[in-house]
């Protein structure tokens, strides 16, 4: 059976990756505290968004890994116009927003629905993940921010003549294949039929991602 490249999801993946570039270049317009709100939403989004799976160009993937790279790539933002101490700071206001987006969706499927409410099923659904899966998620995350953060700054200090762009896709593609190697044994390993598979195609679609963010990029310096 023939596969069409184009179905809606591919059109709504490239629609994502549009939207996320141009809000984190836009957050950038806005100054420093815009950006590291914005990293912050988009560690949010991502470890919410990776419960959802969607086939995409013919395989099995999830729908969060455009807003993992943003957020790395806002945290690289930090680094190149602003300062280290400040894309750290940003990793911690994350894992500080997300251990406590964790907490409160416990504390908030507590609550009793009263008889006419109609949406404790759905939050249910969403907001109880496999405890494994989600700490794998926020973990992973955190982990590979740190990561990503100190190597960008370790290519800035000893490649200083590399352009931005460039710097920023070698950080990334190995920053995301850290997080797909960590996340797919910490979260994943035992409960698919393969691993490997999962890597691989997990990190194509990250590679897809990379290179419309990287390609664009030089907008940026401008």
């Amino acid at each position: 059976m023939s596969y069409d490249f184009c179905t809606m999801n591919e059109m709504l993946f490239f629609i994502q990756i549009f939207l996320i570039l141009s809000f984190t270049l836009g957050a950038l317009k806005l100054g420093q505290s815009a950006l590291v709100a914005w990293v912050a939403i988009q560690a949010l989004i991502a470890n919410l968004f990776v419960l959802k799976q969607i086939t995409l160009f013919g395989f099995e993937v999830t729908a969060s890994d455009a807003f993992v790279i943003g957020s790395l790539l806002g945290l690289n933002f930090l680094q190149e116009f602003y300062s280290k101490e400040e894309a750290n700071r940003a990793t911690w206001i994350c894992f500080f927003s997300m251990f406590f987006f964790a907490l409160i969706s416990r504390l908030h499927l507590y609550y009793e629905p009263s008889l006419h409410d109609t949406s404790q099923i759905a939050f249910q659904t969403i907001l109880s993940p496999s405890p494994r899966i989600f700490m794998a998620s926020m973990s992973v995350f955190f982990i590979v921010q740190q990561f990503d953060m100190r190597f960008f700054s370790w290519l800035k200090n000893r490649l200083p003549n590399l352009s931005f762009s460039f710097r920023t896709a070698m950080a990334l593609l190995i920053s995301q294949f850290l997080d797909t190697f960590l996340f797919s044994f910490v979260g994943l390993y035992g409960l698919v039929a393969s691993v490997f598979d999962i890597i691989v195609i997990s990190y194509l679609i990250k590679l897809i991602v990379v290179f419309c963010f990287t390609s664009i990029i030089r907008l940026v310096k401008a």
